[in-house]
This record gives C-alpha cells, structure tokens and sequence, in this order.
C-alpha cells in the first residue's frame, strides 16, 4: 500500500502522524512510505531520518495526498486539505465529527474513507488510540491551569500547592476517565485539593483505591457540580462520550457563582466542550475571559509538547495502522471488531452512531459495508 503523511498544518500543531522507527516498520512490510518535506520537524526527526529507513519525501501536501492510497495525521484535515481528498481514499487520523457539521459534510462529499482514532475501541471500552492524547492532555490541563491561575495571566494570583499556613488551590475534576485521572495525579502530586465528579459509582470505588489522600470523590449530578466549582480554583473539564458530543455540565449562569480570576480548562473541547461558554482556542491564543473567569480551550493540546506527544501516540497507532496497510481497509476492519468501530463514514455515508445523532443523518452499519 501507499501511505502518506502530510505535515500538520493546523495552528501551532506540530505533532507528525508516524515517526521513522514506524516508516521502517512500515516499508519492511513492502509498504512505501512517502512524507512531506519537513513534517516531522517540529517533533524532532528530520527527513534525512526517514529517507535512512527507505521512506520517501515529496516536496508538498499535494503530492502526498495524490500518490497515496491511505493518508496518516494528527489532526482533522482542515478546510484547505479537503480538496485534496479523494473517493475511495483511506483516511487515518483524530476526527472528532460529531462537534463540526462543516467538517462532518466535507468528508461525506469527498467519499473517503475516514476511520478515527478516537473511536476505535477494545471489548474492555478502552479507547486505546485516545489514551495516549488524554494521557498528555490530561497532566497539561493542570500545568496550564497552574499558569493561568497566575496573576500575570489574570488569575487569582493562586499557589496551586500552597505553602505551609495557606491552603493550597482546590482543583474540580468533572469526569474520572483516563484525562480525569491525569489531571488528577498532576493536581494531587503539586499538593492541591483536588475533587473528582463521575456518574459511575464503579469507577469511584476504583479511583479511592488508587488516588491519594487528598483526592476526594463525589458524584456527579447538578447539585454537586454547582456546589463543588462555586469555590474551585480551578476546572478541568474530562468528560468524554466516545464519538459524540460532550454533554454541557456548566451553563452560563453558573460561571456568576465562580471565583472572579479562576480557570477552566476544557479538555472535552474537541467533542464540543462540557461548558456552555468554552469555544476552541490555539496555543498561540489560548485563553480569553467570559463574566471573570479565565476559559482555556486549545483543542490540539498535546500539540504544545509534541515529542511526547508523537512518540506516546505512535506507538499506540502502528499496530493499527499495519493492519490496515496489509490487508486493505474491508479486511482489517473485518477481521479486528475493535479498528471496526473505528469506522466513521465510507463512499459517503456515516457509520458511527454519535456522528449520525449529532447531525440527524442517515446511520448506516460498518458491517455492512465491509462484508
């Protein structure tokens, strides 16, 4: 197979879909392997990295996307990227299409076929291409939040870990998934008061088995949410509904009941965000202010370190992305119900429920489509 990595293009991203370790693996499959010029610069590896394991470079995008069978990102391919797709072509990458009509339509129109990592799931739930990125983006939400609490930034002028005879910040966690318990660890290791809220009882019982003393767990309803951020430092907002949108836990009225000078950082902001008020910010412009509270909502976080970022989620998509390269995209997904449910959309038409939901589309079965 024909397998293209364009470089990223989307503000500030600076991850690459494959490193050379994975282009050698790929070509010693009989694969060929073409990249453009320059796109694993801003992780570290140079071109010369990939040409020395028998991959190729092409001098832009547009070759790359032409001479390729299945293209391999990062990101979603932006709107100056959606010419370039093609009937038929295998299309590898984060999409999150429930949380952009625009984008959802674009790849319906252009008949790929987009199977996305954030969707592709084990019999166990696990989200394996998703754990790495929630994993980073996880431990990032509280270094940020600690950033933006700092009275230079508009913050509260907030220690997060407070000094002994002042209480450290507290920090609120909505959602005790794999970002949640990140965010978690990062806040409780820095010495702040960090509360986790989740719907399910069974995985607060874990989190008290694994989580220090000084992270509380209680449920999520709307009683506990309001009360548990009327005095909250800082929010970060983990909640995670696979493949569709995020459910909106803080309203507008509720930011009145806030700190003036406090922060959220929405990591659900790709599905849409779980604050009413949170729009998708870059890492160039991360934060902006609604009624006194600072609002984060970069949506490619993991962006901002991004050779731990490639490495950590390269190595969670090459098994995947080798099985689709060895046996076509029908049989891998055939053969591998947890790459099926990967599937979003093909020759037009949407696969996966929280898409189809999202937009009152048609739902088609995965199945179906490649029997």
């Amino acid at each position: 197979m024909k397998i293209g990595v364009p470089k990223e293009i989307k503000t500030n991203e600076n991850r690459i879909a494959l490193v050379p370790a994975g282009a050698e693996s790929l070509v010693g499959a009989g694969h060929s392997v073409l990249l453009e010029t320059g796109a694993g610069l801003g992780s570290g590896f140079a071109d010369e990295a990939y040409t020395a394991v028998g991959a190729k470079i092409a001098p832009d995008a547009a070759t790359v996307w032409k001479d390729s069978d299945m293209i391999m990102k990062v990101k979603e391919p932006i709107a100056v990227e959606w010419p370039h797709m093609r009937k038929g072509q295998l299309i590898f990458t984060y999409f999150h299409f429930a949380a952009d009509e625009k984008l959802t339509k674009a790849h319906l129109t252009s008949g790929a076929v987009c199977v996305a990592y954030e969707t592709v799931e084990l019999p166990s739930r696990e989200l394996p291409l998703l754990t790495p990125m929630s994993e980073v983006a996880g431990r990032m939400a509280v270094q940020e939040g600690a950033k933006y609490l700092e009275k230079l930034y508009g913050g509260r002028g907030v220690l997060l870990g407070g000094v002994p005879g002042v209480m450290p910040a507290k920090v609120v966690i909505l959602g005790g998934g794999i970002v949640g318990i990140n965010a978690a660890k990062m806040a409780a290791g820095m010495g702040a008061r960090v509360t986790i809220l989740d719907l399910s009882l069974e995985r607060l019982r874990y989190l008290s088995d694994v989580m220090p003393q000084n992270c509380l767990l209680i449920h999520s309803n709307r009683h506990n949410v309001l009360a548990e951020i009327s005095d909250a430092d800082l929010v970060v907002g983990a909640v995670l509904i696979p493949g569709a949108k995020a459910p909106k836990l803080i309203r507008r009225e509720d930011l009145k009941r806030m700190q003036p000078g406090s922060v959220i950082v929405d990591v659900a902001i790709d599905q849409g965000g779980c604050v009413e008020t949170i729009h998708a910010t870059t890492h160039e412009n991360p934060t902006y202010v609604v009624d006194g509270i600072i609002h984060y909502g970069v949506a490619n976080m993991p962006g901002g370190v991004p050779r731990t970022s490639t490495l950590a989620l390269t190595n969670a998509t090459l098994p995947y992305a080798m099985q689709l390269a060895n046996k076509g995209w029908k049989k891998a997904l055939k053969d591998n119900p947890a790459l099926l449910k990967g599937l979003n959309m093909a020759d037009g038409k949407v696969t996966y429920p929280g898409v189809a939901e999202a937009f009152g589309m048609p739902l088609v079965e995965p199945g179906t489509l490649v029997s």
